[in-house]
């Protein structure tokens, strides 16, 4: 499952987060001065966004409010999580954002944490409170929840989290794994037909689980306390790959989509694996 020479690629940052990989297509429009493809992760604590590619690493944009989680959109553009910011934010080449999301029902999100796109171009986030103090917090949960692109519109899916974090779908878009940090596990919801989620259960358990993948096998890839967890379709113990640092997130990248990229407190990491992420099969993340 995993090829277990794990490769330090940069170090010297403060706390990474939100790795995403950009194809040489949509790297080239970012990026002209690299040839190939390129990921994209974020520096919390400094508010940076960096690039790595070829070995190399530069800075993509400052000043980001704490950017975490990130994603592509059907656009090719970045979907971010802003931290601080308290919303969710869309950028293409030029690299100006525009909001997202950043309120339900006329109160102000928590802090958006992590996102994904669903097969209908609908971007569900998580929303802890790690980047908001207690005293300026207008909702009293922690939700999971749905922006339609075309129309703006905000919808609650889940509310019963205690802290939720990172989130996939299934290669089929079958079923959706969202991590809750306090509670130690993963949970699986099915996704009808309206793309909404139902039949939640426990996955898996895992220790302080937080960014999460999943392969073109279905196979479930989470960061926890240990390392990188593996799990299968039924929530079997696969493999496991202790760190160097614990790690926060992972994204599938290189053009075969079998390179792992691990951002871990300081350092960005990188570990080649048997199968590819599912964002390389036609049915992305």
């Amino acid at each position: 499952m995993f090829d277990t020479r794990i490769t330090l690629l940069a170090d010297g940052f403060q706390f990474l987060e939100g790795p995403v990989w950009l194809s040489s297509a949509i790297a080239k429009n970012f990026l002209p001065e690299i040839s190939g493809g390129a990921l994209l992760f974020n520096d919390i604590p400094i508010s940076r966004t960096h690039w790595w590619a070829d070995g190399n690493v530069g800075l993509l944009r400052e000043h980001t409010n704490e950017a975490n989680g990130n994603t592509l959109d059907g656009s090719q553009q970045v979907l971010a999580c802003e931290h601080k910011g308290r919303q969710v934010v869309r950028y293409g080449p030029d690299l100006k954002t525009h909001t997202v999301a950043s309120h339900y029902r006329g109160l102000r999100l928590n802090s958006p944490n992590d996102l994904i796109v669903d097969r209908d171009g609908m971007v569900i986030f998580t929303d802890p409170p790690y980047g908001v103090t207690p005293e300026a917090r207008e909702l009293d949960y922690q939700g999971v929840y749905r922006v339609n692109p075309v129309s703006g519109k905000t919808d609650l899916l889940l509310d019963d989290f205690d802290k939720p974090n990172g989130l996939a779908v299934s290669p089929d878009y079958r079923t959706l794994y969202i991590a809750d940090t306090e509670r130690g596990h993963i949970r699986a919801f099915d996704l009808d037909v309206a793309g909404m989620p139902i039949n939640g259960r426990t996955h898996c358990r895992v220790e302080r689980p937080d960014g999460i993948r999943v392969d073109l096998a279905g196979q479930v890839y989470v960061a926890g306390m240990k390392g990188i967890e593996v799990f299968g379709l039924d929530g079997s113990a696969l493999a496991s790959l202790a760190m160097p640092e614990r790690p926060a997130n992972l994204a599938f990248g290189d053009p075969d989509g079998r390179t792992l990229f691990i951002t871990a407190r300081t350092s960005l990491y990188k570990v080649r694996t048997t199968t590819a992420g599912c964002e390389f099969g036609g049915m992305g993340q």
